[in-house]
């Protein structure tokens, strides 16, 4: 890995879990100063590289708890925004009040965050990236998830028009879309799969990675596919 990043203040929201670790890695050894948020204990358990980053404590579906992290980041580089929530139901049996909670992790989330981190970045007067986590199914129909779908589209379109709002201030903002990933958690839950179909979180992560980094100098708006086979 390089140290294209040059101790660049990069921001990593939902930093603690697994393809969120994996980002902050490849960020450190890349150079970067990373700052990682979380909320429950029980995300820090398991998180090998808390002696590394700065930790905060922060619901970001909360505005003044956004408000508040990214008026403190001054010199902010780049916005990585991680967390988000799944689940599947066939459209008969979703509520209204798994719709709405969807709706809140996953696009209210990423829509604070990069209004935030675009104030932060702008602050700096030196431009920066801004990358953002949808999925496969943002794109490609597919059922049983409906709330879930729906919501990482959500996603993708506040990045792309996020993307050509503040182009001209050299912000650069991007989004993966990851299929199922190969995690603990996913192979508990479906032990019948194919794992080897599966991304890996490290590769997801070497994606992020250049889309947040001072080597990417043109892309932005896209919507990047990393789910290979699956």
């Amino acid at each position: 890995m390089d140290n294209s990043f040059d101790g660049r203040r990069v921001l990593v929201t939902g930093g603690t879990g697994a393809l969120g670790e994996a980002v902050v890695k490849t960020l450190l050894d890349g150079g970067a100063r990373c700052e990682v948020t979380w909320l429950v204990e029980s995300e820090l358990r398991h998180f090998t590289l808390r002696d590394r980053v700065n930790l905060h404590q922060v619901d970001v579906a909360s505005e003044p708890a956004v408000e508040k992290l990214y008026g403190e980041m001054d010199d902010l580089w780049a916005s990585l925004h991680i967390v988000g929530g799944f689940a599947m139901s066939p459209i008969e049996k979703t509520s209204i009040q798994e719709f709405r909670r969807l709706f809140e992790m996953n696009a209210l989330t990423c829509f604070l965050c990069c209004r935030e981190a675009v104030k932060a970045i702008r602050g700096s007067g030196k431009g920066g990236r801004i990358v953002n986590v949808s999925a496969r199914s943002a794109i490609v129909p597919t059922g049983g998830m409906i709330p879930y779908s729906t919501s990482k589209a959500a996603v993708a379109s506040i990045t792309q028009c996020v993307a050509e709002e503040v182009k001209a201030d050299g912000i650069l903002v991007n989004a993966v879309l990851p299929s199922i990933m190969d995690t603990p958690a996913n192979r508990r839950s479906m032990p019948a799969a194919n794992f080897q179909d599966w991304p890996k979180v490290e590769q997801v992560a070497q994606a992020m990675y250049f889309l947040a980094s001072p080597a990417n100098a043109l892309t932005s708006g896209a919507l990047v596919p990393v789910y290979g086979k699956s």
